[in-house]
């Protein structure tokens, strides 16, 4: 049985490596502010300042929001007040957050 155990964690480490080497890492200079959100806008600014594709998840992992911003403002007026998933791509890289809107 525990060598059973050992097969599976080690399936489970390779498969979670394999996944966070695809990935070309987590965006320059990211920042995102104020969170938690209170006047339905947030504000990203990364290294690079260039077009970022937005994608927020609501903590059932259902897509809530998709857009392209060009510059730093995002308005977020039309989520209802709770904890999200913030998923930013600009270029070939990707940085995930949490993101709290009250």
């Amino acid at each position: 049985m525990k060598h059973f155990y050992i097969i599976v964690l080690l399936f489970i480490s390779s498969v979670s490596f394999g996944q966070t080497s695809q990935n070309k890492g987590d965006i320059d200079g990211f920042s995102m502010y104020p969170n938690p959100v209170t006047q339905a806008r947030v504000y990203i600014t990364t290294t690079a300042n260039g077009p970022k594709e937005i994608m927020i998840y609501d903590v059932l992992g259902t897509l809530v929001l998709k857009t392209t911003i060009l510059g730093r403002e995002l308005n977020l007026e039309d989520l209802d007040a709770g904890v999200y998933v913030l998923r930013v791509i600009e270029k070939d890289k990707m940085a995930t957050r949490k993101l709290i809107v009250k």
